[in-house]
């Protein structure tokens, strides 16, 4: 299922996986890395794709 999800962040080495509605997937370990990719994770909007076919995929939704 898509989404973010964050582990460890107060007893352990902070782990957060992004998994895109896409299917593309992304690990980060470390506090500098989490906050990396939390910023830049969207949840609902994919940055893997052209926007053509971001455009395309909500108008047949629609």
């Amino acid at each position: 299922m898509p989404g973010l999800q964050i582990r460890g962040l107060l007893d352990r080495v902070p782990v957060a996986d992004w998994l895109c509605r896409c299917g593309h997937h992304e690990r980060a370990r470390g506090h500098e890395a989490v906050i990396e990719l939390t910023t830049r994770a969207r949840l609902g909007t994919c940055p893997h794709r052209a926007p053509a076919a971001a455009e395309t995929e909500t108008r047949t939704a629609a």
